[in-house]
């Protein structure tokens, strides 16, 4: 694909810029809300309401509260700033331990912790300086000496006051670990569209609900960690600003000290209004990032030629910007029949589907990318634990010929060559995919190189003529599945950069001649084996290796969304090109989208029936920050059923005109008789 052009980056940031000015706005002005409502509580009196009432008012307009307010929106400044950096719309998850300890101590995220814990100390000051009493100053006035005829006036610790600061800055770190965690950055679209304000109203009961919850689990776990580590902190207070401690009261690292009532309820109140301002600062950013927009088909002028739909789908923006092109491509296949008849006209003058032609290759594409990947999966999963592989030494041996011409897969697309076959018994039948033989100058020399183990021909779509599962006959290189320290292949989904479409290289065809091995390479790859032989016996290496199977699937569907939408508009328009397509652009590419849909949908289906992958959706847990990519692959499953339906609904008998191979007309029969 063609890099991201200046426009495309100049419209990023004039759609996100926007999104994010706006959600700053509401954010800012909700502020003083959130201060009343904080002030009020924190000096709630039901036997003398009146004076509640009044004094709160008061206190509202004081000097103290307005610097406290705009503080507060500078906190609130930084946070969406952080928000538009730190955005991303695909998942990043951690399959191992060790990535999820690399993850957190990555210098990016520290230094998100560290300006957190910072931000979160200024609102736990505001918040002391608003509740007044006895949290308003760090340092009161005291006697260093028992007697009052002795006393002298000296400057004390007010441990209250530093408690709050602390806890600020324990709730902004913990605020950034799960917002690392929960992948809180992720930018979830939503299904159905609906006002930013009844999507605001709906999430606010939640939001509150969560929050009060929350900062009771953080009021404790900062309790034990004061309680351990509470006197570094205090000493070093004490001993730079030369203060004395007060001994009027408990020092706050005891358990009499921490039994104070008022202090826990206002440190409970102070971490709940941390918390609402900084959640409905990243509620309202999600809910104008999201905001559906519209491109056109056709550009007005040459200048917008970047900014319109087909260019967009078939460039590589940024994700941002892809995601909402085909969220705007579902949307127009569903509800807009004028942008519809622009994506079926014809170029003039030569009068060519250059629209629909740019859509249906572009959704496609990102079909066929998804279902290499799911092969490749498979494949792996297969392999793993179950097929030894041959000594290093025998890599000299020549590999058999071929009896048979090699096959390779043509799915009839655009891109015909973009899933080559994979050998996988028992998995994907030989008769799935319609196939043609390729040409002897398609075959490389790369089979029996040293330098090309099994695990690396698989990842790259390569099939080993002399690997045990080749041929009718299997291997005797056959052990039991046991654990190991790294599977067989290398998961290019579990990662946080970008992934890249995987590569594909063609069959190789096995010569006479093979590569000699290098004797330290030999060594090498003895050593390797050692090496991971030992580590795989330690357990507390284990514990940070092991990959985690949900996690891994999750990772291989975290970025599904945006298939789910290329699945939707391009069933959309094939459906509605029924009545009207005048010029029949569709019926071109017709046998292509029902080959490239049966063939996912039976690739989609075996990857349920592999070990360790569950075949019905977790419940919900209703929270705020709920991972919504855990149930991608159970929305595509039943996204790409549809997405058939709608087709054989809409066309029926017609359907049986269309080429397409023996085993496609079976399954569409079973659809179009409603027995899927």
């Amino acid at each position: 694909m063609n890099p991201v052009t200046q426009e495309q980056k100049l419209l990023l940031r004039q759609i996100l810029g926007w999104r994010a000015a706006m959600s700053i706005v509401w954010s800012v002005l909700l502020l003083p809300l959130y201060t009343a409502a904080f002030i009020s509580i924190s000096s709630i009196d039901f036997f003398h309401p009146v004076q509640w009432i009044t004094g709160s008012f008061s206190d509202l307009y004081t000097s103290h509260v307005i610097f406290c307010i705009l503080l507060m929106s500078v906190v609130i400044l930084i946070i969406n700033v952080f928000s538009v950096e730190f955005h991303a719309v695909v998942p990043s998850i951690p399959c191992s331990r060790l990535a999820l300890i690399g993850k957190i101590i990555h210098p990016q995220q520290v230094i998100h912790a560290v300006a957190h814990a910072v931000m979160g100390m200024l609102v736990a000051w505001c918040a002391a300086v608003m509740t007044k009493g006895r949290f308003l100053f760090l340092s009161v006035p005291c006697t260093a000496a028992e007697s009052a005829l002795d006393a002298v006036p000296h400057a004390c610790l007010n441990e209250c006051h530093l408690f709050l600061l602390l806890l600020g800055a324990f709730l902004g770190y913990r605020y950034s670990l799960q917002y690392l965690v929960n992948n809180m950055n992720c930018l979830p679209f939503p299904i159905i569209q609906q006002y930013k304000y009844l999507r605001f109203r709906r999430s606010l009961p939640l939001l509150v609900k969560h929050s009060c919850v929350e900062s009771l689990y953080v009021v404790r776990n900062f309790c034990a960690a004061y309680y351990f580590f509470g006197y570094i902190a205090r000493a070093w207070i004490m001993t730079t600003m030369d203060l004395l401690p007060d001994r009027k009261h408990h020092p706050l690292d005891t358990v009499a000290g921490l039994l104070d009532l008022s202090l826990l309820y206002h440190s409970w109140l102070c971490s709940v209004f941390l918390l609402v301002t900084w959640y409905t600062a990243w509620l309202l950013f999600r809910i104008y990032a999201t905001e559906a927009h519209h491109f056109p088909v056709q550009p007005t002028f040459a200048e917008e030629t970047d900014q319109c739909l087909p260019k967009i789908l078939n460039s590589n923006p940024p994700p941002f910007l892809k995601f909402l092109a085909l969220q705007d491509l579902m949307f127009l296949s569903q509800y807009s029949p004028v942008r519809r008849q622009e994506v079926f006209s014809l170029s003039q003058p030569g009068g060519h589907p250059h629209n629909w032609s740019a859509i249906s290759r572009e959704c496609l594409n990102l079909l066929n990318d998804l279902m290499e990947k799911l092969l490749m999966h498979q494949e792996a999963a297969a392999a793993n634990g179950r097929l030894k592989q041959p000594p290093v030494g025998d890599l000299t041996q020549p590999p058999s010929p071929l009896g048979a011409a090699v096959e390779e897969t043509s799915f009839q697309t655009p891109r015909s060559s973009i899933l080559p076959r994979v050998h996988m018994p028992s998995l994907v039948k030989s008769s799935l995919l319609p196939l043609k033989a390729s040409s002897a100058s398609d075959l490389g020399s790369n089979l029996g190189s040293p330098f090309n183990p099994s695990p690396l021909s698989h990842k790259a779509g390569i099939l080993e003529l002399n690997s045990p599962w080749h041929g009718s006959v299997q291997s005797p290189h056959i052990m039991r599945r046991g654990t190991k320290l790294w599977t067989s292949y290398s998961d290019p989904w579990c990662s946080s950069s970008p992934r890249e479409p995987l590569p594909v290289t063609p069959i190789a065809k096995a010569t006479n001649k093979a590569a000699q091995p290098n004797s330290i390479y030999t060594w090498l790859q003895s050593k390797k084996e050692q090496v991971k032989s030992f580590l795989s016996r330690r357990v507390l290496i284990m514990y940070f290796f092991s990959k985690h199977p949900e996690a891994s699937i999750q990772a291989l569907f975290s970025d599904t969304q945006k298939h789910i939408w290329a699945l939707e508009g391009l069933s959309h328009l094939v459906a509605a090109s029924f009545t009207e397509d005048k010029y029949g652009v569709v019926q071109t590419t017709l046998p292509a989208i029902l080959n490239t849909l049966l063939t996912l949908q039976e690739v989609v289906d075996k990857h349920f029936k592999l070990p360790h992958v569950s075949s019905k959706p977790s419940r919900i847990s209703g929270n705020l920050a709920d991972p919504f990519y855990k149930t991608l692959r159970f929305a595509l499953r039943a996204s790409l059923k549809t997405a058939i339906y709608r087709i054989t609904t809409t066309f029926g008998e017609h359907l049986n005109a269309v080429q397409v191979s023996p085993e496609h007309k079976k399954r569409l029969q079973q659809f179009l008789e409603f027995k899927e």
